[in-house]
């Protein structure tokens, strides 16, 4: 298969090439990202030797660029570009509506002008706002998010829809809860606990902390997007998550016993505008027609990301600081990673080395 990946710098996009690479050894993966702040080619260090691996910087809303990546001939897509960071939505909303909308539809035009066999599109459960005590989303819970970030993310996957249904394009919506694992940026919640207390400093929780999320490993995720690739039914949506409801306080609590910090380092600040207050999602469609289920216990999961994050300060350090930009993009500035030279001529599933 040629699989081109979207947002395959960040956090989960990583994770998922790492995944396909390991499990796929014949597959060829297409990594574009336009490598914003929170996408950082630190992430795919390990696979710039892989010859099954190619890399292009690229902004999904650069049409030319796009059909340019995409003439080659791509089996499948699987998109996780997006402006994601809540809080940095309400500051500025408008980036969010330029990615993670226009994006997406400039995305899906090209994708089904090139005949592309199967195009996942990577939601977010924040999309159907905030769940009522004993409440669990499912994939026909209406639509109510309540932050730009989750409103430009509610918009992307209409269009996904519509373009399944007006032009009958292979779409596939996946929505999953709170991921966590190794390569998240740093500003978010179980990175920044972690961060933040090895150095000692405050720890900054919104409002009571009592707001629940439904917490699943990255690796988890990873493997029920290889499963809906693979197996799941075009035009569907499909709900990810763990069943793993922890209210935010009590993550970091967990986070700073496993560290041996003092719950002292908490703080209580102003409640974020528009805080759900939980998130909870009924996985059980996944689970029936797919046959996938997650593998990683809460427990295990969070006690091993801790740990990653805990030998990986340097990880940080550069990310945070963006001293990996100035590096690594010399280092592919400098080569024409077209879609020609990653994936071969059409036909052909040779790749160039990233």
């Amino acid at each position: 298969m040629k699989l081109l990946v979207t947002g395959g710098a960040g956090f989960i996009g990583s994770n998922f090439v790492r995944y396909i690479l390991n499990k796929y050894p014949g597959y060829s993966v297409l990594n574009l990202d336009k490598l914003t702040y929170s996408g950082s080619l630190d992430n795919l260090t390990d696979l710039q030797a892989n010859p099954h691996h190619g890399f292009s910087r690229i902004d999904i809303c650069d049409r030319h660029r796009v059909l340019e990546m995409f003439s080659q001939g791509v089996d499948a897509v699987v998109h996780f570009a997006a402006e994601s960071h809540v809080d940095r939505s309400i500051l500025e909303g408008s980036r969010f509506i330029k990615t993670n909308v226009l994006g997406t539809q400039c995305l899906l035009e090209v994708a089904r002008r090139t005949k592309v066999g199967r195009f996942v599109q990577v939601s977010t459960d924040e999309v159907y706002g905030s769940a009522g005590q004993g409440e669990k989303f499912t994939e026909e819970t209406a639509l109510a998010p309540n932050s730009p970030y989750a409103a430009s993310k509610a918009s992307a996957d209409l269009i996904a829809r519509a373009y399944f249904r007006t032009y009958k394009f292979p779409v596939i919506i996946t929505r999953c809860s709170n991921n966590y694992g190794p390569f998240q940026f740093p500003e978010k919640f179980i990175p920044l606990i972690v961060s933040r207390a090895l150095s000692d400093q405050s720890i900054p929780v919104y409002g009571d902390g009592l707001q629940v999320r439904d917490w699943i490993h990255v690796a988890d995720h990873c493997a029920a997007l290889d499963a809906v690739l693979h197996h799941g039914r075009e035009g569907e949506t499909y709900n990810i998550g763990a069943s793993n409801e922890r209210p935010n306080l009590e993550i970091a609590r967990l986070i700073l016993q496993l560290l041996g910090k003092p719950e002292s380092l908490l703080t209580f600040v102003q409640d974020r505008p528009g805080h759900d207050r939980r998130y909870a999602v009924d996985a059980r469609k996944i689970q029936e027609e797919v046959g996938w289920a997650p593998q990683t216990s809460f427990e295990a999961g969070l006690a091993a990301t801790v740990q990653w994050y805990s030998t990986h300060r340097d990880w940080q350090e550069r990310v945070l600081t963006r001293a990996y930009r100035s590096y690594y993009r010399r280092q592919y500035d400098r080569r024409d990673l077209t879609l020609a030279k990653v994936l071969g001529p059409k036909g052909n599933s040779r790749c160039a080395s990233s």
